[in-house]
């Protein structure tokens, strides 16, 4: 491709920032000028692109104009001051906070509903959905054919690094502290996190529930296309830096065909099957790889009707980074 984009990260600093940086690298995205923003705190740092060290600039100052697309990888409160802006501009731009109305920002999973970017109209909106929803949806997508769907029931351990570096250095703290015999006390966490689960991750609502948990029922059913799909969710927090892993049992109205099923994995892009007898682990197989992979594919004990499968991806790389990149190419192949 001859044609090159300007392009801006906001967030750049932070684990799915650089992450990002580095996979418009390693696919060689057509990169013209590369704008890297951030925070006024980590602003002066550098990011390494293509054998130079790039200088991380305040977002505050940053004339969008200078850009044809930039990535929101920062939290929702920067998303939702600096889009307007953007988009006056004429800036497309890829939101991965979930900030922004599905009316405004569609969900894209690029192997679950690329077709929706057509309908758009220039400067594009486009939401890359939550690490969990993004991997779910390129698992569930394949499968819609082949199931009447009638709920999905999922137990989400994710990795510490969703709540960004500073949980990833807690967790490193306490494990060193632990091994050292030496007393903890938890910073980041409200509690041990090293060797240890804790039942939910955010605050819950009154019913329960954590912001978290509702966002990824929201999303998955947006990318489906089956707003009244039945979704119980509950995430819990592992003692694991990066990759999340997934419990999902999938109800259909009728038996299940395993062969069909497993066959439909085998082909779809963005999945590894293991072989039977096997299961992936984030640690194992996840990490640093772009797909989501698929074990422990089995029936119901007494139930033939239901599905039950384990999943396993690199929440930083595959869930977030990578599937906002994959929009991004597809929005510089037919739209932009």
């Amino acid at each position: 491709m001859s044609q090159s984009f300007d392009i801006a990260v906001i967030g750049a600093t932070g684990t799915v920032g650089e992450t990002l940086v580095q996979i418009l690298e390693e696919r060689d995205f057509p990169v013209g000028n590369l704008h890297l923003l951030a925070s006024s705190e980590s602003a002066g740092h550098s990011v390494p692109f293509r054998g130079k060290n790039v200088r991380v600039r305040e977002v505050d100052e940053f004339d969008f104009s200078k850009v044809q697309l930039v990535f929101f990888a920062a939290g929702p409160a920067v998303t939702l001051s600096f889009a307007p802006r953007a988009t006056a501009a004429g800036c497309s731009l890829i939101d991965l906070s979930g900030a922004l109305p599905a009316d405004q920002a569609p969900q894209v999973v690029p192997e679950a509903n690329a077709e929706i970017l057509a309908s758009l109209k220039k400067p594009f909106q486009v939401s890359s959905p939550s690490p969990s929803a993004a991997t779910l949806a390129v698992v569930l997508a394949p499968l819609l054919g082949l199931l009447d769907l009638q709920r999905i029931s999922l137990t989400a351990c994710l990795a510490v690094s969703a709540q960004g570096r500073e949980a990833v250095s807690e967790l490193a703290r306490q494990t060193a502290e632990l091994l050292n015999v030496r007393p903890l006390e938890p910073a980041f966490f409200d509690r041990q996190m090293a060797f240890n689960l804790l039942a939910q991750v955010g605050t819950p609502d009154a019913q329960g529930h954590t912001l978290l948990e509702k966002r990824l029922v929201r999303e998955l059913r947006q990318v489906m296309a089956l707003p009244s799909l039945k979704i119980s969710v509950t995430c819990i927090q592992a003692p694991v830096f990066f990759g999340d892993s997934f419990s999902v049992t999938l109800q259909s109205s009728s038996a299940v065909d395993l062969a069909k099923v497993n066959a439909a994995l085998e082909a779809a892009p963005g999945i590894e099957l293991v072989e039977a007898g096997d299961y992936p682990t984030p640690v194992g197989d996840a990490v640093g790889q772009d797909v989501v992979y698929v074990g422990r594919v089995r029936s119901g004990i007494d139930d033939p009707a239901e599905l039950n499968v384990w999943l396993t991806s690199d929440n930083v790389r595959k869930g977030a980074a990578l599937n906002a990149v994959q929009v991004a190419e597809l929005l510089i192949k037919d739209l932009l």
